[in-house]
């Protein structure tokens, strides 16, 4: 059995094949951008934290962030909430996983009793891995 390939005007045999080079340059620089914009997305309120000579905490998975605002406002990620319903929100966000680790960002003008009790609530209802979250001192 013999195989009739057609030659091209110089005589070669023609083949064809994809070019896959300017596939792969795209792919790579596609996750470049997505490996340095990933830590960058944090969900959340933009709160003005205060300042801190503590260690960095390590990372872990994703933590719940509850975000208290200067005006006393609380935040769920992203969503306003009232106090009275935090437990009840942490719990079904959860799943009433009690390690789950809870990051309690007060704005630093805040009032210091609001944060501290949205944090106390957390901590009474066996969340023990809730923290505060503080800027590092340069």
């Amino acid at each position: 059995m013999k195989f009739d390939f057609k030659k091209n005007k110089m005589g070669n045999k023609s083949f064809s094949q994809i070019n896959v080079t300017p596939f792969v340059d795209v792919m790579l620089v596609l996750l470049i951008v997505f490996m340095i914009t990933a830590p960058l997305l944090t969900v959340g309120v933009k709160v003005d934290l205060p300042k801190t000579k503590a260690s960095q905490l390590s990372q872990k998975g994703d933590p719940l962030v509850i975000s208290v605002k200067k005006n006393g406002t609380v935040y769920i990620q992203d969503r306003k909430i009232e106090i009275s319903k935090i437990i009840p929100q942490v719990k079904a966000i959860s799943e009433n996983n009690k390690n789950i680790r809870i990051f309690v960002k007060g704005d630093k003008n805040a009032n210091y009793g609001s944060v501290l009790n949205v944090l106390a609530r957390i901590k009474s209802a066996g969340y023990s891995k809730a923290t505060l979250v503080a800027k590092l001192k340069n």
